[in-house]
């Protein structure tokens, strides 16, 4: 059963007013367009609006981009899944496990060491005290944080969301493309899905239509995210799109224009149990509703930065929330989710 748009639109102001959400939201269905609307400010201090054309960071939303670059370089040959770290990437990586693959880094069942462990740190900002996030700009540049630590596990033996393997699998992107991990996914994904507006760039030049990240603060105040993040995002996260870019990042993948049916499928297969009732594909997490269908979920949490996506396959419906705050992504995704039967 679907839910009439007048009863869609209410229950996305109801959600907007109860959160105070700042960002964008876009609802499609098949080839209809159900809701896009925007709130708050992209930039508070001259009190510029969000506007529905607005680019907002994505954190780990991402990671998507990063898997669908990897089956692609799989399809034409240059690597597989079960390629090990070793043979597809030239950098020396002293205490890793040598029978790590492709398929265990996209699965986060590699076992290395997470440069950003939420088992060990909880706040994001931390890393950047003995390596200054202005000179994080290219996927190189993260490999100090992780390139001499101890495996964290047994590679294989279980799932633990980790941001190092993808940065690990960008570094494999380049040196199987001969290109530059942002260049490839400009030319590969986001042009070939008639993704305009979206790309990887750098936090001190923005381009026009760009939503700067807010941290909200206890007494009342905020700050930008700008000192909290990495200069230039890399393939673990940090993205910019438009909600309707990332409705045409669907459309595209579920429409074949990226990847074949077969490795589409692959893609999006359960490949590991995960947390939380949820599993794992290669870069997107798999959930089940209440009728046991699958609808795919992505999503994106750093500070300034809240980001939840799904499809549902069933429905041809798509549902992409940005913020520029830290919070509420989650919220609006379920306020909207729940107008469904």
């Amino acid at each position: 059963m679907n839910m009439s748009m007048n009863n869609l639109l209410e229950r996305i102001e109801a959600a907007q007013t109860k959160l105070n959400f700042s960002g964008a939201v876009f609802v499609k269905q098949g080839d209809s367009i159900l809701a896009h609307r925007s709130y708050g400010y992209a930039n508070r201090s001259d009190e510029i609006p969000n506007k529905m054309d607005t680019r907002f960071g994505i954190a780990s939303g991402c990671k998507i981009f990063t898997a669908i670059a990897i089956a692609q370089l799989v399809e034409q040959g240059k690597l597989s899944f079960d390629t090990t770290l070793k043979e597809c990437l030239q950098v020396s990586f002293p205490h890793f496990d040598d029978n790590i693959t492709v398929h265990h880094l996209l699965t986060h069942t590699s076992g290395v060491p997470d440069y950003f462990d939420e088992e060990e740190m909880d706040d994001f900002e931390q890393l950047w005290i003995t390596t200054p996030m202005y000179h994080v700009r290219r996927l190189h540049d993260f490999l100090p944080l992780f390139q001499h630590k101890p495996m964290k596990f047994p590679v294989g033996s279980r799932f633990h969301y980790n941001n190092t393997g993808f940065i690990l699998l960008g570094l494999i992107v380049e040196q199987a493309s001969g290109m530059s991990f942002s260049d490839y996914v400009q030319k590969n994904i986001f042009d070939k899905a008639g993704m305009v507006d979206s790309g990887y760039f750098e936090s001190d030049r923005l381009p026009a239509r760009t939503a700067l990240g807010y941290i909200d603060l206890p007494d009342g105040g905020w700050r930008t995210n700008i000192y909290a993040l990495p200069a230039k995002g890399g393939s673990d996260g940090g993205a910019y799109v438009t909600a309707a870019d990332m409705a045409r990042l669907w459309d595209a993948l579920m429409n074949h224009q990226l990847l074949s049916k077969e490795t589409t499928d692959l893609l999006l297969r359960e490949h590991t149990e995960a947390e939380k009732n949820f599993s794992y594909g290669y870069g997107v997490w798999l959930q089940k509703n209440a009728e046991g269908s699958l609808y795919y979920v992505l999503m994106g949490y750093d500070p300034g930065v809240n980001f939840r996506t799904a499809f549902y396959p069933e429905r041809s419906l798509s549902i992409v929330v940005c913020s520029n705050q830290s919070g509420g992504a989650y919220e609006m995704l379920s306020t909207i989710e729940d107008g469904w039967d």
